[in-house]
Parts: structure tokens; C-alpha cells; sequence
């Protein structure tokens, strides 16, 4: 029976990777409260000429920034979301905290997925390229991959440059676009363009499959900082200043 979705992974699969990124994105959603907004600590500063510049109410600056957070939290999940698909290709298993993302179950293969090009300074590029290494020297049949999800140009390469100071090169350890990653595994030449195309069907499908609940706790931190204001009198961003910093010299005066 043909897929319905991609060619290279089942559809229960596919939906199974659909589902576990839903409930990332609705644990993210679900999770900021004023203290996780608060957590990092908010730039007000940068809030103050946000507001100024861009001509922004403050409510609806704080709604972004909250927006912000989420995305930064989801990022990482859709690098998981890769991960679980390239898995669920025979022949490759998925790490679980085994020190790789993706492994073909011969070891012939070993690789670490980065979603953007551009995600590691050069302490964590030096450090993946020694790890890499390391699994091509134990596995001598290896090859050895930094996959980048979204790269700047399809490309499939030897790994070797100057990386702090230090040369480093290895005969079996590369670097890949993911367009190219997706086609090595599956042995589909446009199996990640499927992917594309065919993820609104399946994502849809998947909404359809479930009830859709509503959280009463989705975002709370606005609320919770609006309540606060209206003890207060204080505007919301002098009341997120006060609360972030007011053991700064001068800031108990708000």
C-alpha cells in the first residue's frame, strides 16, 4: 500500500514525529508564567526603545517579546523533529543521549544535527569535530557527518579547516546540507522537498485526529504582570523593571 505522505517513512511514523512536536509547542505555550518570563531577566532597556521606535504599546510589546521566548524554546524541538524522522528511516536509529543524533544501526554512519548553519561558536565546532572524529577512529567503516538542516548551499564535503587556531581535517568525517543528508539516508534524491510539501497534509491530518483542547494556563504572564500593575499604578514595563531589579541602586524608587 503506498504512503500517503513521503515515500521513505511510514505515515504512522510521520505522525508520531507531527504529534511529539505538538506537544512541544503546547508545553512551550503552557509555560510562561511571570516567573519563567522573568527567568533570564528582562531586558527593559531594549523593551523601552522597542516601544519607542517601533511605535508599540507596551501590552503588545510584552505579548511579542513572550512570543520571542516561545520561539526560541521550539527551535530546539523542531532539531528533535528532524531527528525523529531521519530515525524512522531502515537502517538509522535515533541517539537518545548516546552522544550522536542519528546512527545507522551497522555503524556505518554517526551524525550530529544542527537545524541552522550558523548555531555553534567555535568551541562547540571544535569540540564537535573531535567528537566525530573520535567515533571514525573507533568505527573504521564509519563515515562520520555534521549535518546542517538549513545551510547556506547544497553540499556534501570533507570537514577540514583552522578551528581555533588548530587545523583539523579526517578522512571520514563531513559536512552535509540537509537536502543532501535527507537523500543519503533515504536514497530519495528530493525525499526532504517531500517532506516540505507534504507536511500541511499531515499536520492537518493530525489536528483533525485530536480534540482540541484549551489551556486556561496558555501565557499567564501577562495577566499576571497586568494584576500587579493594577495594585501598583505602575506602567507594565516599569512594573517588570521593578520586579527584575529592584535591589539595582536607585530602582526601588518605581
Amino acid at each position: 500500500m503506498k504512503n500517503k505522505y513521503v515515500d521513505f517513512i511510514s505515515d504512522e511514523h510521520f505522525l508520531d514525529c507531527v504529534a511529539n512536536l505538538h506537544k512541544a509547542y503546547l508545553k512551550a505555550k503552557n509555560n510562561i508564567t511571570k516567573k519563567n518570563f522573568y527567568s533570564n531577566k528582562v531586558d527593559t532597556i531594549k523593551l523601552t526603545f522597542d516601544a519607542k521606535f517601533n511605535d508599540i504599546d507596551e501590552e503588545s510589546l510584552i505579548q511579542a517579546e513572550i512570543l520571542r521566548q516561545i520561539d526560541k524554546s521550539i527551535n530546539n524541538s523542531i532539531g528533535t523533529f528532524h531527528e525523529q524522522i531521519l530515525g524512522g528511516i531502515k537502517g538509522f536509529e535515533v541517539g537518545k543521549l548516546s552522544g550522536f543524533d542519528i546512527k545507522a544501526k551497522d555503524d556505518t554512519l554517526f551524525a550530529d544535527i544542527k537545524n541552522k548553519h550558523n548555531t555553534m561558536n567555535s568551541s562547540s565546532a571544535e569540540s564537535l569535530f573531535q567528537k566525530l572524529s573520535k567515533y571514525a577512529d573507533t568505527y573504521k567503516k564509519s563515515k562520520c557527518y555534521w549535518v546542517q538542516v538549513l545551510a547556506k548551499s547544497s553540499f556534501c564535503e570533507l570537514w577540514k579547516g583552522e578551528i581555533n587556531g588548530k587545523e583539523y581535517s579526517h578522512s571520514r568525517v563531513y559536512k552535509i546540507s540537509g537536502d543532501q543528508f535527507y537523500a543519503l539516508l533515504s536514497g530519495k534524491e528530493d525525499a526532504l522537498f517531500q517532506l516540505y510539501k507534504n507536511l500541511p497534509i499531515a499536520v492537518g491530518d493530525y489536528l483533525n485526529s485530536i480534540e482540541r483542547a484549551k489551556s486556561n494556563a496558555e501565557n499567564s504572564a501577562l495577566e499576571e504582570i497586568k494584576k500587579e500593575t493594577k495594585t501598583s499604578k505602575k506602567t507594565i514595563l516599569d512594573q517588570i523593571t521593578f520586579e527584575n531589579y529592584s535591589y539595582y541602586l536607585g530602582f526601588d524608587k518605581l
